[in-house]
């Protein structure tokens, strides 16, 4: 019986057979066609509705876009490509996610061009929360990834590849990235682009790995005529995805350095400014670490101003550069009826 045919069991866990995984993640065969539309349908539809969930600041909205959007297939299928040695399917799945990715970004960015206002970071908590990446991100996505490629396996648990798709979040970044670059935000343009080849270098990691596992990487070697050959080749496909997950990890390094950073130094920022306005009636009601190692913090009350030299020096004298502080005082009044007249309410 041939190896592509075989099912595997271990474990007590039923497997998926090779020429079953072959059907659900490569474009091939007679229903290539269908399966060509199908994903760009899709994705042309997840895309505008994962950009219309953004621009709306709505996680229900963005969540459906997610669960729709097809480009695990490709990612999957490129994984599966590299672990079987098929370089035909290797070069098709490679080229559908980067023609895939590079439609979305497209479609974000013309939608962008519909909106009055800039859709950036300081604006909206959908694009705020996909465009600074950490260590965090990559080990989720790395978990994700085991959980995807598992369920791929083993027809026990496929029923997880919905919560797979929603914590993955592949289209939704490359959204972010489009509506970013139409705003000129660039620097926040890059960081959501940086989510996405997390998760996929993510995908592609675990996928191998998982393969190996399970014994699915060894059908590779046994089918090849030159089978020391074959090993070494399967050997340069680990290493560069090795190498995919350290490049990734290097800029999500500095990424988390830099978040933890501006973490302390906004707690500083806000002790200072909380003790010249005790006693006021002015109060924090925001505070954000912006590009250019900005720190803006945002305060409202009612007149009398604080003595904010005395922020400002207290500052420079703890060692922070106080040039890099703004602090926005934006006055406040508070009115109800109890406080105005009969004349004063109607109007009259």
């Amino acid at each position: 019986m041939s190896p592509k045919t075989v099912r595997f069991t271990r474990w007590g866990a039923k497997l998926n057979t090779v020429e079953y995984m072959r059907e659900a993640v490569f474009f091939e065969g007679k229903t290539a066609r269908s399966q060509h539309t199908r994903f760009w349908l899709l994705l042309t539809l997840a895309a505008a509705i994962a950009t219309a969930g953004v621009v709306s600041d709505s996680t229900a909205t963005v969540i459906g876009a997610m669960i729709v959007a097809p480009l695990m297939r490709p990612i999957q299928g490129t994984m599966l490509a590299t672990v079987l040695g098929d370089r035909r399917n290797l070069v098709r799945s490679v080229g559908i996610m980067i023609a895939g990715a590079t439609a979305a970004v497209g479609i974000g960015f013309l939608i962008g061009l519909l909106v009055v206002q800039s859709v950036t970071a300081e604006t909206n908590s959908q694009v705020a929360g996909r465009v600074s990446p950490g260590l965090v991100d990559l080990f989720a996505a790395l978990a994700t990834g085991i959980v995807g490629s598992i369920a791929l396996i083993r027809s026990d648990i496929s029923d997880t590849l919905p919560g797979v798709a929603i914590a993955i979040s592949l289209v939704p970044p490359l959204c972010v990235v489009g509506l970013t670059l139409e705003s000129g935000a660039w620097g926040q343009a890059f960081g959501a682009l940086l989510l996405f080849v997390t998760n996929v270098a993510a995908i592609l990691a675990t996928g191998s790995i998982v393969m190996a596992v399970y014994g699915f990487s060894r059908l590779r070697i046994e089918m090849a005529e030159d089978k020391e050959a074959e090993r070494k080749r399967r050997a340069r496909a680990y290493l560069v995805t090795i190498v995919m997950v350290l490049v990734v990890a290097a800029p999500l390094s500095y990424s988390t350095a830099k978040a933890i950073e501006n973490r302390s130094r906004i707690g500083v920022v806000k002790n200072y400014v909380e003790q010249v306005t005790e006693g006021t009636r002015w109060s924090i009601v925001s505070i954000q670490a912006r590009e250019g190692n900005k720190i803006h913090v945002i305060v409202k009350g009612e007149p009398p101003l604080p003595d904010i030299p005395t922020v400002y020096a207290r500052m420079r004298d703890a060692g922070i550069d106080a040039d890099n502080v703004i602090v926005e005082f934006i006055p406040s009044y508070t009115f109800d009826s109890e406080h105005l007249t009969g004349a004063d309410v109607s109007g009259g």
